[in-house]
């Protein structure tokens, strides 16, 4: 299978608003569909999603596609036949450049964790590390209650609000997938949407 390629240039269009859904290790991001099918339920709107290794375990890639968001992953930065030469497109580079806002929905707390400490280790979070600090970016937690508990959470969660100056919106308190009832489950899928939809003033198809 050849190397995907992303060009900013190439695949901004004027008048759109171009959304970057990042998906992370948590069963939240089975929302990702739900996510990206609204989206594109309005005006000029494009979607590309970006998923870390441990969230295509959550969602159907083809479900994403099919709603109208590409899906990238880890495999189409660092390909294993090689092949990068000097002045080829950077997917991370270029996926940071079209994007007009970023969702982390979810962000699980590794991935927390990791925002919070600069890591850079897959292409959500090097495309993260490059993002302009114009760009808005919002962090939509989700984990278990007790993870979410933990103290580093809440140190971390004030570096990304205050150091790097993400939004930062939820969790919320619901039973989990994993049965515990408590605070941690991502924000109301719809309610994501709408962060977008009055950001950009959006108007339905």
């Amino acid at each position: 299978m050849s190397k995907r390629t992303f060009v900013a240039e190439q695949e901004r269009t004027e008048g759109c608003t171009h959304v970057l859904l990042i998906t992370t290790g948590s069963v939240a991001s089975i929302k990702a569909p739900l996510i990206v099918s609204e989206l594109m339920s309005y005006e000029s709107v494009k979607v590309e999603a970006v998923a870390t290794k441990a969230s295509l375990s959550f969602f159907d890639v083809g479900a994403v596609e099919r709603a109208g968001a590409r899906v990238w992953r880890d495999e189409d930065e660092w390909s294993s036949d090689g092949g990068y030469r000097i002045g080829d497109p950077i997917l991370h580079i270029e996926l940071r450049r079209w994007a007009d806002i970023v969702l982390i929905a979810p962000c699980s707390a590794n991935t927390i964790a990791k925002i919070a400490h600069g890591i850079c280790d897959n292409l959500a979070t090097s495309l993260l590390r490059a993002l302009a600090p114009t760009t808005p970016t919002y962090v939509f937690p989700a984990m278990n209650t007790l993870m979410y508990e933990h103290p580093l959470t809440a140190e971390q969660l004030t570096v990304i609000r205050e150091v790097i100056e993400y939004q930062v919106v939820g969790p919320i308190g619901k039973a989990l997938a994993c049965g515990d009832v408590g605070m941690g489950a991502m924000a109301e899928w719809k309610d994501i949407v709408q962060i977008v939809v009055d950001e950009f003033h959006l108007t339905r198809k």
